[in-house]
């Protein structure tokens, strides 16, 4: 039930090994791990897609794909999972890592008004920027904690079910 529930959602795997910006791994990408979904390759390309997530950096399907290929999990898992932020998503995201990141180095709240320019990033990067930053990492490894052991349980489940099904 779980892999073919989560089959369902996957892209078509030629679409990401001619996918532009991962074009770069070249042959890594032939690498039939990379394509198998097994309950090892799901559990763990859910942590390194829910990890890349929540950090706040540019190209993070790269990252995120880069490091699947490192473990050799699913590919396609790691690179849909980072767009769990998108636009509509990643500003309460992103709020909310700032807030984790204020309570973990105890300091206060500061109030801010975004603006879309380099001079405010300048700025927010010396005053929320650590707090933003050291949430990021810590929403980042609970969510890939969280997602690495749900699996697996959601994985194991359906395989305890299927069995007493047969019988």
């Amino acid at each position: 039930m779980a892999k073919k529930t989560i089959q369902r959602f996957l892209p078509d795997p030629n679409k990401i090994r001619h996918h532009k910006s991962l074009k770069i791994f070249g042959k890594l990408l032939q690498d039939a791990n990379l394509w198998h979904l097994n309950r090892r390759s799901a559990r763990g390309a859910f942590a390194v897609g829910l990890f890349f997530a929540f950090i706040p950096v540019p190209f993070q399907m790269v990252l995120a794909a880069a490091t699947a290929i490192l473990f050799r999990v699913n590919l396609p898992i790691s690179a849909t999972l980072v767009w769990l932020t998108n636009p509509l998503t990643m500003p309460p995201i992103f709020y909310g890592s700032y807030l984790v990141g204020t309570l973990v180095l105890n300091q206060p709240e500061q109030h801010f008004a975004f603006e879309l320019n380099w001079v405010w990033f300048e700025q927010s990067i010396e005053t929320i920027g650590p707090a933003f930053l050291v949430g990021s990492l810590v929403c980042a490894s609970i969510a890939s904690i969280i997602g690495y052991f749900g699996i697996d349980i959601l994985w194991r489940r359906s395989v305890v079910k299927a069995r007493a099904a047969r019988k």
